[in-house]
């Protein structure tokens, strides 16, 4: 037989095999059942013996055990329970074992005057007798069973010991996984827990020896070298706070994969591992209707700026798992495009017409590529977000964050598009700087169009996201793995910060969700200070570095906020957004501002735009009706012309 011969029968035996095993695991567990009805009919006419009034024939016996013969595996097929349909020592399993043996009972009951003949009274006292029995040893039987496989296995030789930090469902998962498993890496030898109902718990074997207080004790009593934090949703405070108290006492902090990773299947319970900045932040899972998600993009043409991006990037890899009719990508960055098509298709051709290079800068380009894709959705995601060179240009940040913006824009209402995203920033809310300014001017003229266009125009405002490109957790990694000096601006300075996944699926949810005219404002949990990042990074890599503090730059707060005064936190449509109405500015007042200024002058010019009178409940902080304020403002602008000098 040929090589390929062999291996295109390889898995049609494979099959054979596992089908041959269930089909033996069935009929063993169908000829137990079988016995234990055996064993308990006679066991009953054994104990009741003062009922029979005579002993029964050989054809008498014959016929009973025909009847369990017949009976028995057939109520048993009837409740599912030798189909595999069930998991073994699982309540499931324990109804359909009762429902076999009740309908078994039930139907030899009704059969018992013609099995057995010559008695005084009902044969069915015996049979309901033999049927308590049979149910007791069928579940018992199943219960040794369950009990074998859940045995304590030796681990490995040189198997680590842990003391696992959480008695719940998950610690739990784990300390059962790690004793059963054949040759695991680590071995518990200790729980704590900070729940004083389970000080005498045990599981497994292994006993809760107290609270986070008794680490140290715990430790040394038991030799352990690592602290695994087994808990399903633990806040970022929890977590920080049991890796530091694990380093103090020479514990190795490890942490339980998350939900998601075990969801996805790339991590099992056992494959503990070291705490991750988002383990450190305690991130909650996010939940968003994925149907009403999936439903709202299928079908669509979505067009997509800034696709290079961090946040264009993680949109572009999301949308295309929606089922769309044509996913749009559009950025300047040619090295960007090509990363994300081959990260997207597994190859960088960049022929495809998907894949557009342009800026948003040029009206005319903007304006013929979405005459040519009419697309249905537009998530405008290209900006420039470095605050420091803003300072110093803020020419390039109103080209860009702005007349960009613009042209976007009228672009996406010219072709009639049926919803706008903008991806704004936290730095728009009370903003001090040309990137804040100009982010919250992009708020404004989105809720201009808005107003005019026949789609749902909106924007959504964040913090920091994890590991995007320039953000403050790769400069300070990149410093650290360089061994210079991390450097920090304020020993108080805080930020916002979530997952670029997490932000993307608030992103499309807020598609869903969003009114015209609206900012949507995510849920950030809470600030992190940048110096507490900067000694977990440090702690984490074990470099031998200073930390360094530079004191604050132009345009920077100590403390970021979500919301601008004035904005309320009000959540009509889902727990994590927050929906606030955007006062708009007529494109008029923007188009006018000479770049050619000094630069001092276009920063005051960019934050007299930006200033408004912010809503408060629909109705702006000074008193007028909403529908007033956004007639006046579309006219005038927030404060007259006056504002444009």
């Amino acid at each position: 037989m040929s090589d390929e011969a062999a291996t295109a029968i390889a898995p049609h035996w494979h099959l054979r095999d596992l089908a041959r095993r269930r089909w033996i695991k069935a009929g063993v567990e169908a000829a137990f059942d079988v016995g234990m009805w055996a064993i308990s009919l006679l066991a009953a006419a054994r104990v009741l013996r003062d009922v029979l009034a005579a002993q029964a024939t050989v054809d008498d016996l014959w016929r009973a055990a025909l009847a369990v013969v017949t009976l028995t595996p057939g109520c048993g097929l009837l409740a599912g329970l030798y189909r595999g349909r069930c998991q073994r020592g699982s309540l499931d399993e324990v109804g359909r074992v009762a429902l076999a043996a009740t309908t078994a009972g039930l139907c030899l009951a009704l059969l018992a005057p013609m099995l057995v003949s010559g008695q005084r009274q009902p044969p069915q006292t015996v049979v309901l007798a033999g049927a308590g029995l049979a149910l007791l040893g069928m579940l018992g039987g199943r219960y040794v069973a369950f009990a074998v496989r859940l045995r304590s296995r030796p681990a490995a030789r040189f198997a680590v010991k842990i003391i696992v930090f959480g008695a719940g469902a998950a610690g739990e998962q784990l300390i059962r996984r790690l004793v059963t498993l054949p040759g695991a890496a680590y071995r518990p030898v200790a729980i704590l827990d900070d729940d004083h109902e389970k000080r005498q718990l045990r599981i497994h074997g292994v006993p809760v020896v107290g609270n986070r207080t008794r680490m140290a004790e715990a430790a040394a009593s038991t030799g352990a070298e690592v602290l695994v934090i087994a808990l399903g949703r633990a806040s970022g405070q929890v977590i920080r706070d049991l890796t530091a108290m694990a380093e103090d006492c020479r514990l190795v902090p490890k942490v339980i994969p998350s939900v998601q990773e075990l969801l996805c299947g790339t991590a099992q319970i056992e494959s503990v591992r070291d705490p991750r900045i988002s383990d450190l932040l305690g991130r909650r899972p996010i939940k968003t209707d994925l149907a009403a998600i999936t439903s709202h993009f299928a079908g669509k043409r979505v067009l997509v700026t800034g696709a290079g991006g961090s946040i264009g990037s993680e949109l572009c890899r999301q949308l295309h798992k929606l089922g769309l009719a044509q996913l749009i990508m559009l950025d300047r960055d040619e090295s960007a495009l090509h990363a994300l098509e081959l990260a997207l298709y597994g190859h960088g051709l960049l022929v495809a017409d998907e894949i557009v290079l342009a800026s948003i800068r040029s009206p005319a380009r903007m304006q013929h590529i979405f005459d040519q894709f009419r697309p249905h959705m537009v998530f405008h995601a290209a900006a420039l977000k470095h605050l420091p060179l803003l300072e110093r240009h803020p020419a390039e940040a109103l080209r860009t964050n702005v007349w960009g913006t613009l042209a976007v824009l009228e672009a996406a209402m010219a072709c009639g598009a049926e919803s706008f995203v903008n991806i704004s920033t936290d730095k728009a809310a009370n903003p001090v700087s040309v990137l804040g300014h100009t982010k919250r001017i992009a708020e404004r003229i989105t809720a201009h169009m808005a107003a005019r266009a026949s789609g749902t125009y909106l924007s959504v405002r964040f913090g920091n996201v994890l590991g995007s490109r320039g953000s403050v957790l790769t400069a300070l990694t990149a410093q650290i793995s360089s061994g210079r000096p991390v450097t920090v601006t304020h020993p108080d300075v805080s930020r916002y910060f979530m997952t670029g996944d997490e932000a993307v699926q608030l992103v499309l949810q807020a598609a869903v969700v969003g009114r015209s005219g609206e900012v949507l404002v995510f849920d950030m949990g809470d600030p992190v200070k940048i110096a507490d990042l900067a000694h977990r990074l440090l702690a984490m890599s074990a470099a031998e570095t200073e930390i360094v503090y530079t004191s604050l730059r132009p345009g920077e707060k100590l403390i970021e906020e979500l919301l601008a005064h004035g904005e309320e936190d009000t959540r009509p449509c889902h727990p994590l957004i927050t929906q606030v109405p955007v006062p708009p500015l007529a494109p008029a007042q923007v188009t006018a501002l000479d770049p050619n200024l000094a630069a001092e002058e276009l920063r005051a010019a960019l934050a007299r735009c930006s200033a408004s009178p912010y809503l408060v409940a629909g109705r702006p902080a000074d008193g007028r009706s909403h529908a007033a304020s956004l007639a006046a403002v579309a006219i005038m602008g927030p404060a007259g012309p006056a504002q444009l000098g």
